[in-house]
């Protein structure tokens, strides 16, 4: 009877998710009507509630933890309440991107609760807690109007966060990530990244000479060097490649786009033959299974996990992912794959893909350039996270020790995804604002002109 449930549950997750992910790209296409189109987002809603109920309907069934009960209510409000601010409070934010927020959220939730209960309650915890510092933000982001002026203040933030890293940070996997302040551990360059997507863009926002440029590349360089000092060449990688997408679209000059790329080759190459923890991911990356009683047994366990799953996946509690090192954090997609299957996996990644289109729509939409950049930042921030996470789970490219947004367990990667979200959403509420107030002008045009 118990694998009965199981299995019919993971099918209908499989279905429910897939028709959220098919209405993430529907409502995109154009000359849809907004009455339509609304539908559609609170089609999603009721999806996430579903896919929420049947998960932890079957992790009760399968555990009897009655903890889980508890849990499954208290989501529930929460993402209540998470679309109550964004749809009724906020009413010029995105749905789409609240919406994929609460579905990411959800998967988190159910993984987290199959792999380790008491994780996903401090999971759990820490979502709220970062719901009321979030709540705020769209707020301040489109009332504020002298954000474009502190790039001294980005900068040293930046600058001396990770420069404290690299001399007190606690050492994990072979990189200084986290500082302790008593019982709460920090991994500070999580919040940077934001940060110094905000310094960039208040420099190149209308640059008018040369030594803008090396001013912006020196401190850029300087929060790269540092992280590499720390040996976290995740963070090292996504800040490069965020400064790089940042200063091609200011300038619109190829060769330093190249030149970028061509350092940080050099770069990587110098890691691997100074660090031994980078030469072991890279032979593990090369051959797993050459080296699976060693550096390849993480990888190797996660290729067996989605492999073992394939399509439609061994059922929630049947699989054994917690074979996989970690499994709760660089490689919770594994995780996933195996036991919710390869169709539930291929749709978490078109939901991330689905997010990365809106940030970059919003940046290509809004119409002031310090925004415009400050969308496009955080795109890159989010997309080339996202790329390192599955890359290293899926051997496409070495491990990088990076997390998965919002799905993977991690307070700091949990609160500055959940602020990078708010941020975007307050630069929609800012291009709603300058488009009711083109069509504004336009009806006022018109008026006078029939009056006269």
């Amino acid at each position: 009877m118990l694998h009965l449930l199981v299995t019919i549950s993971k099918y209908t997750i499989m279905i429910m998710f897939a028709i959220y992910t098919y209405d993430c790209f529907a409502v995109l296409r154009r000359g849809m009507s907004q009455w339509r189109r609304e539908r559609m987002y609170k089609k999603q809603t009721t999806l996430i509630y579903l896919i929420l109920l049947n998960a932890n309907a079957v992790l009760l069934c399968t555990t009897m933890d009655f903890r889980i009960l508890i849990m499954s209510l208290a989501e529930m409000i929460f993402i209540a309440l998470t679309l109550l601010i964004y749809n009724k409070i906020y009413k010029g934010a995105s749905l789409s991107v609240v919406n994929n927020m609460c579905m990411l959220l959800t998967i988190s939730f159910i993984v987290l609760t199959r792999l380790n209960m008491n994780q996903a309650i401090r999971q759990f915890g820490l979502a709220c807690v970062a719901l009321v510092i979030t709540c705020l933000i769209p707020l301040f982001i489109s009332k504020l109007k002298f954000l474009s002026y502190l790039s001294f203040l980005y900068a040293l933030i930046g600058i001396g966060g990770l420069g404290v890293v690299a001399i007190a940070g606690s050492t994990e996997y072979g990189a200084k990530l986290n500082i302790s302040l008593g019982p709460v551990t920090i991994q500070p360059s999580e919040f940077i990244k934001i940060l110094f997507v905000f310094f960039v863009a208040s420099v190149l926002y209308e640059w008018e000479d040369l030594s803008e440029l090396i001013y912006a590349t020196a401190v850029a360089m300087l929060h790269v060097l540092l992280l590499i000092a720390s040996k976290d060449l995740g963070g090292a990688a996504i800040f490069l490649v965020t400064y790089l997408a940042m200063i091609y679209v200011a300038t619109k000059k190829p060769i330093i786009l190249i030149g970028g790329l061509g350092l940080g080759a050099i770069g990587s190459f110098l890691a691997y033959k100074l660090f031994t923890h980078v030469q072991n991911r890279v032979i593990a990356w090369l051959d797993p299974l050459s080296v699976i009683d060693n550096q390849g047994y993480q990888v190797s366990q996660s290729l067996f996990a989605i492999g073992t799953g394939g399509w439609f996946g061994s059922g929630l509690g049947q699989g054994m992912p917690d074979k996989i090192p970690v499994v709760t954090k660089d490689f919770v997609f594994a995780a996933i794959s195996e036991e919710m299957g390869g169709v539930v996996a291929l749709c978490l990644i078109f939901v991330c893909i689905s997010c990365l289109l809106m940030f970059f729509n919003i940046s290509m939409s809004v119409k002031d350039s310090f925004y415009k950049l400050v969308a496009l930042g955080l795109g890159t921030v989010y997309g080339i996270q996202v790329f390192l996470t599955l890359g290293g789970v899926t051997k496409f490219i070495p491990s990088t020790g990076v997390t998965l947004p919002l799905v993977s367990y991690g307070g700091s990667s949990l609160l500055s995804t959940m602020i990078l979200f708010a941020v975007i959403q307050g630069l929609y509420i800012i291009r709603n604002d300058q488009e009711s107030e083109v069509e504004d002008g336009k009806t006022k045009r018109t008026k006078r002109n029939r009056s006269n």
